[in-house]
């Protein structure tokens, strides 16, 4: 895919001192290209790549969960903050036949991963939970079977849920329709304040995200996207390869979710109830 100047244009005004100097600074557009070279077109070593890629970022053996969940194998990571009041940060592992599954979703893991480093490098003021969600393509049945998991009395200490889900077009967008309003909301007015252009769709019909399993049991949850009107052609197809992501659209991804983290955590936990 060609480079896309319009991304350059947005990328540059996300400088240090919009971000703060702890925000992955050190994450680049060539560290994004080394992350995502570390995806398989092979279904059955998905799961690997995860393990691998998580590790690279700072992840010891101890650190990782798998929680089998039937079908769906998913992949956990705590990040202990000063309270037990948690924010989940999802994207899903898992592809469909065709293709590589480098857009949909390995671009989503690597924000994850990278994320998880970022915040692992901070001392949050809420517990961060690190979900690599299986079989999202079969029907959320990963975040759906984390999401049905959380005790009815425990709901209120889950503050939110934020999904990334397929980058490598352009700069973050919403999910309406897999997206809580204050949530969307609160993306909308950050946004604004690092003059980034934003839009948010609904594909009610057509897409899904494992967000939506969360505002199904009634917490907070946002989706978060790299993709434009084209994605129809690339999804699901034999087009979904690395060769087509834009990797200026996944670092800005990561920049833009990692300041999207650091002010829910500083956020009374009911704020987008």
């Amino acid at each position: 895919m060609k480079t896309n100047k319009f991304l350059i244009v947005v990328f540059s005004l996300f400088t240090a001192a919009a971000f703060g100097q702890t925000n992955g600074d050190s994450v680049t557009v060539e560290s994004i290209d080394a992350d995502m070279q570390m995806h398989t077109c092979k279904q059955s070593k998905r799961q690997e790549s995860v393990l691998e890629i998580f590790k690279k970022m700072g992840a010891a053996d101890d650190d990782f969960v798998i929680e089998k969940k039937g079908r769906a194998d998913n992949v956990d990571l705590t990040v202990k903050g000063r309270t037990e009041e948690k924010i989940i940060v999802g994207a899903h592992y898992d592809k469909v036949t065709e293709g590589c599954g480098a857009i949909d979703n390995w671009s989503g893991i690597v924000i994850l991963a990278n994320l998880y480093h970022a915040v692992k490098a901070k001392n949050p003021e809420k517990t961060f939970i690190f979900a690599a969600f299986d079989k999202e393509e079969e029907g959320l049945v990963g975040s759906g079977a984390m999401a049905r998991k959380i005790p009815k009395e425990e709901k209120p200490q889950y503050c939110s849920m934020v999904n990334i889900d397929s980058f490598g077009f352009t700069y973050p967008q919403v999910l309406s329709n897999a997206s809580t309003k204050k949530m969307t909301a609160f993306a909308r007015e950050l946004a604004a304040e690092v003059k980034m252009p934003f839009s948010e769709v609904s594909l009610d019909g057509s897409a899904d995200a494992d967000s939506t399993s969360f505002v199904r049991i009634k917490i907070p949850a946002i989706t978060f996207h790299g993709l434009t009107d084209k994605w129809p052609e690339y999804l699901h197809s034999s087009k979904d390869k690395i060769q087509n992501v834009q990797m200026q659209s996944v670092l800005v991804g990561f920049r833009f979710t990692s300041l999207f983290l650091e002010r829910i955590d500083a956020k009374a936990c009911d704020a987008f109830r």
